[in-house]
């Protein structure tokens, strides 16, 4: 009898294994509608564009508050048209090759993972910390970093961990907390960043911290915190470059340089290793401008390249495989191929 016991109590134990194991977190998943795929343009998405980048397929893919928009070189389509009315900020493709897309707004629905047929929502009902995705970051372990209004979310395909920012630094959640509002702007994580050593480093609308082993310290350079850090961006040679109100800075052999003192707003390298950045001059109407830094290979220093003035407000710059910078804006999205800057919105 006691025998049997026992044999029950194993077979019930592997049974819970293997199912917990076998267990993943689904959100809503939703099919792609085919008319969404046939309603093509030779114009891309009209007004505020946040994010822009080129998968591995050569596809442009632009976040903007008219929806997901996908270039394959010739039209533009509009992937979202049917999905939602939420005004889409972040965008990243995974090592699987996944795409991912945060939302923003009053309406926000959290975060959207596109596998090439069918889209997966996730919100605050699967314990993402809140619907407003501002940021998102794949580190080297494959697990994914959300960066949200009012903290961050730590994503390992199974479960949501929660962290919240708030005057007191930073602080994981245990409890299973929420946020069903948005945060103040100064708790919105702009950009997140894991380095070599496993540090996160978490730039926001206040201060910019480095996050590791439940501590959480401020960065500042000569006692100065960094303020408004619009992007973190880690370059082939290992570097770390930070953007934002106080300028361009990189952070190389433990020592940070500034290499700016104008607002940056966004960030790229190209295969050559120069640094493509969104500026602004300051001012009552801020003017933009696309600047490039250009490597020395020898010291793997930089120096000033050409700078593009006159542009509309710049969100995101990324550059492509064959040579062309992408720039999403407050008007829509440009393409600068090293003469002349391309608009593709509608009315231009």
């Amino acid at each position: 009898m006691i025998k049997s016991i026992k044999v029950i109590v194993l077979f019930l134990l592997f049974v819970c294994h293997v199912s917990c194991t076998q267990h993943q977190l689904e959100g809503k998943i939703t099919k792609v509608n085919p008319s969404d795929l046939k309603a093509t343009t030779t114009y891309g998405p009209e007004g505020i564009t946040r994010n822009i980048i080129q998968d591995k397929k050569g596809m442009i893919w632009m976040a903007s508050f008219r929806g997901v928009y996908k270039y394959d070189g010739t039209f533009f389509t509009n992937m979202t048209k049917s999905l939602t009315s939420s005004r889409f900020y972040s965008i990243l493709e995974d090592t699987k090759g996944n795409l991912w897309f945060g939302t923003v707004g009053a309406d926000a629905s959290g975060v959207y993972r596109y596998n090439g047929k069918s889209f997966e929502n996730f919100t605050t009902a699967q314990g993402l910390l809140n619907n407003e995705v501002s940021s998102i970051y794949e580190d080297t372990n494959g697990t994914f970093w959300f960066g949200v209004s009012g903290g961050f979310s730590f994503f390992d395909g199974s479960s949501f961990q929660n962290f919240i920012i708030d005057e007191n630094g930073i602080h994981e959640d245990k409890t299973g907390k929420i946020f069903a509002k948005r945060q103040s702007f100064k708790h919105t994580v702009n950009s997140i960043l894991k380095d070599d050593k496993g540090v996160l480093w978490i730039a926001t609308g206040d201060k910019t911290y480095q996050y590791h082993q439940e501590k959480a310290t401020v960065m500042t350079h000569e006692q100065t915190p960094f303020y408004n850090a619009r992007l973190l961006m880690k370059d082939t040679n290992g570097s770390i470059w930070l953007g934002g109100n106080h300028g361009l800075w990189r952070y190389k052999n433990h020592a940070f340089s500034n290499f700016s003192k104008t607002f940056v707003s966004s960030i790229a390298e190209d295969a050559s290793g120069a640094i493509w950045l969104g500026t602004a001059k300051n001012g009552v109407t801020p003017k933009w401008d696309l600047s490039e830094l250009r490597s020395n290979d020898v010291r793997n220093e930089y120096f000033k390249g050409v700078t593009i003035p006159n542009l509309p407000m710049i969100f995101g710059v990324t550059a492509s495989r064959d040579g062309n910078i992408w720039l999403a804006t407050f008007d829509g999205v440009f393409r600068y191929d090293g003469k002349t800057m391309k608009s593709f919105n509608k009315t231009k």
